[in-house]
């Protein structure tokens, strides 16, 4: 146990600041780094690549902020599966972590980050050696074959570590997570695309790919339901876009006063997201995997999962995870009783997830009632009328987490569902977690970053 001990406190890692506050400039400069070397990485495609079964899975990769074909064809999923994983075994008592104490949240880090790195060369054999990502078939059965699938693997390996340390970057010299940011920076763009995109379509030639210019050709060809279609994928973003930041805005205030001086007091927000995001990442990213593995093992001849018809889910459980357009189907009169069982089955499955893995994620991040009271007994902070008691705290806090843990976990996960049934122009769940990173990305920079911003910039974010 001393040896694992050493190994988890030695790992490699992106060495932190060591000023105690790093200056908005700073910060901006590294995520844009950042930003930038992960599309550059996009785009730099596999050597010996020739077979690539999961470039249909477009709106999965955004989810997992990949690029299948390219060097991180893996994104975000091992990092994700790794959380996934380390929750379950500490929320079941399988694993015990004490992370209230600097040891006990050193050593977590570490069994995720060793997690994590397992889950990349799993992931990376899965793909090349069940034929998701395959050298050329005509070199099946040679020597060559062979070693161009060693080869792929040890370059998703790379792409993988490249994402892991990125992710630490972000985390200790940017805004936000590198996670976080990797989800919203793929799907900005693929709703840029499909809304702006004045290139023919892949799948119809005939109109853009981009929803407002498609809108206009169907109004001037005279093709009402394809102009409806499109003109429902725009409204349906919108109004993704308008609740979940109407949603995130929600908070509940407590009342606090400083102990020693009298009459001076704060109110401490919890946001009725209170896990925020996080839960939606997961199973966003968990259903995601589903429906990857699935492909892989029905090519590998074991559809264990469920079987594709074409790019679309047909049987077993990825039929499941899998959301209807219900309101394309609607638009086009084929909407049956069996869409709207299969959009209820898809939003039990979302908001269940989404209640477990915030429930989770509230015990393990310490943002459970008792590390709460501590943070706000050591800032000097008490309930005006109650006695300076950490106790009193916790059970008042309790009150409010718990129900906004529950309560907040089945509106996003509702949200998420909603949106992917509602046929909005990228991943419904994906557009989702896009608008809520980047409104927890402005709280962060308004709250830590007001005055040493541009002044320009700084009015713009609702500063004077």
């Amino acid at each position: 146990m001393g040896f694992f001990k050493n190994l988890l406190y030695n790992l490699p890692e992106v060495k932190g600041p060591t000023q105690k506050r790093l200056s908005f400039k700073e910060k901006l400069k590294w995520t844009g780094i950042i930003l930038v070397l992960f599309f550059v990485l996009g785009m730099v495609p596999l050597f010996g690549l020739g077979q690539n079964a999961l470039q249909r899975f477009e709106l999965l990769s955004v989810i997992l902020g990949a690029s299948f074909g390219s060097i991180i064809s893996l994104g975000i999923g091992p990092i994700v599966t790794a959380s996934i994983v380390l929750q379950l075994l500490n929320g079941s008592g399988i694993l015990k972590f004490d992370l209230t104490s600097h040891d006990g949240r050193k050593t977590f880090q570490g069994v995720q980050k060793v997690s994590a790195v397992f889950f990349i060369i799993f992931e990376a054999c899965i793909y090349v050696f069940m034929s998701g990502l395959a050298p050329p078939a005509e070199l099946a059965g040679t020597a060559l074959y062979f070693q161009l699938e060693l080869l792929l693997v040890f370059q998703l390996f790379l792409g993988g570590m490249l994402i892991l340390f990125m992710d630490e970057v972000v985390s200790k010299w940017g805004f936000g997570q590198g996670v976080s940011l990797f989800i919203a920076a793929g799907v900005s763009q693929s709703v840029f695309i499909r809304a702006l995109s004045p290139l023919p379509s892949p799948t119809n030639p005939a109109i853009a790919t981009g929803a407002i210019p498609a809108l206009v050709q169907s109004l001037a060809a005279g093709d009402p339901q394809t102009a409806l279609l499109m003109f429902a994928g725009v409204v349906s973003t919108i109004v993704v876009f308008v609740m979940a930041v109407y949603s995130q805005a929600m908070k509940v205030e407590i009342p606090l006063s400083f102990g020693r001086v009298r009459g001076h007091g704060i109110r401490w927000p919890l946001s009725f997201i209170y896990t925020s995001n996080i839960p939606v990442i997961l199973v966003a990213a968990l259903l995601a995997n589903i429906q990857l593995w699935a492909r892989l093992f029905q090519n590998w001849g074991f559809p264990i999962f469920g079987t594709f018809v074409g790019n679309n889910p047909a049987t077993g459980l990825v039929a499941w995870v899998y959301s209807p357009d219900i309101v394309g189907k609607v638009i086009r009169g084929s909407l049956t009783f069996a869409d709207i069982g299969h959009a209820g089955i898809y939003t039990l499955i979302m908001l269940v997830g989404c209640v477990v893995f915030s429930w989770f994620w509230v015990q393990t991040s310490g943002m459970d009632a008792k590390s709460q009271a501590k943070q706000i007994m050591s800032s000097g902070l008490q309930i005006p009328g109650f006695r300076k008691d950490e106790r009193v705290l916790e059970r008042l806090l309790q009150r409010y987490i718990g129900p906004l843990t529950i309560m907040g976990a089945i509106a996003v996960g509702v949200l998420a569902a909603a949106a992917d049934v509602s046929g909005a122009l990228t991943s419904g769940t994906g557009l989702l977690l896009t608008v809520m990173i980047i409104y927890r990305l402005y709280e962060e920079i308004a709250k830590q970053h007001m005055m040493d911003m541009n002044p320009m910039l700084r009015k713009f974010m609702g500063g004077s």
